[in-house]
């Protein structure tokens, strides 16, 4: 090898591992045999709603579905997963493959803080059985707490978010139905 060769090994070598790095990488997929054990739901009745919403894994997809109450001070139901490290990084772009009913749903990213109620969303429109993508960059993920934003919170810090999940809270009680696909994460690119 001589010198001249050796440079142009090492641009290629780093274009290369940046475009590598600009790929999607699944953080989570329906297509495991233990793939619902990572997921819960969380209703309102957690503060006397009655609203019910389940989830189930099918071969492909996780399915939440239920009916949305507001009786009693209700009017929410998600579907989340359990605490664990996800491994986002500053400029990370959310990736969501979803099919709904038409109905709008929050994306909500769950950090270890100890605020009841606490999360970074932003809101997730459906097109009624049809599947869309949805991207979402995180700095445009908002802190709320009981469904209000929290003013000078501050954006998500991205090494924090221990949980992911969507949330059906827009005031219209009835049934609901969300098929997600996957969710990844699209890293930015240097």
């Amino acid at each position: 090898m001589n010198s001249m060769s050796l440079p142009g090994w090492l641009i290629l070598l780093s274009v290369t591992t940046a475009m590598a790095d600009s790929k999607p990488q699944t953080l989570f997929d329906f297509t495991g045999a233990d793939a619902a054990k990572e997921w819960q739901t969380v209703n309102d009745g957690v503060m006397g709603g009655v609203s019910e919403g389940n989830f189930k894994v099918t071969e492909k997809t996780l399915e939440f579905y239920g009916t949305l109450s507001l009786e009693n001070n209700g009017g929410f139901t998600s579907v989340r997963t359990k605490p664990k490290a996800i491994g986002l990084e500053a400029g990370d772009t959310i990736v969501t493959r979803v099919r709904g009913d038409g109905r709008e749903y929050t994306l909500n990213l769950y950090v270890a803080k100890r605020m009841r109620a606490f999360s970074y969303r932003v809101t997730v429109p459906t097109k009624k059985d049809s599947w869309i993508e949805v991207k979402v960059p995180l700095d445009t993920f908002v802190a709320t707490a009981f469904g209000e934003v929290i003013e000078g919170a501050g954006a998500v810090t991205p090494g924090e978010v221990n949980a992911v999940g969507f949330l059906l809270g827009d005031k219209k009680a009835g049934p609901f139905k969300l098929e997600v696909a996957w969710i990844k994460r699209v890293p930015a690119k240097d």
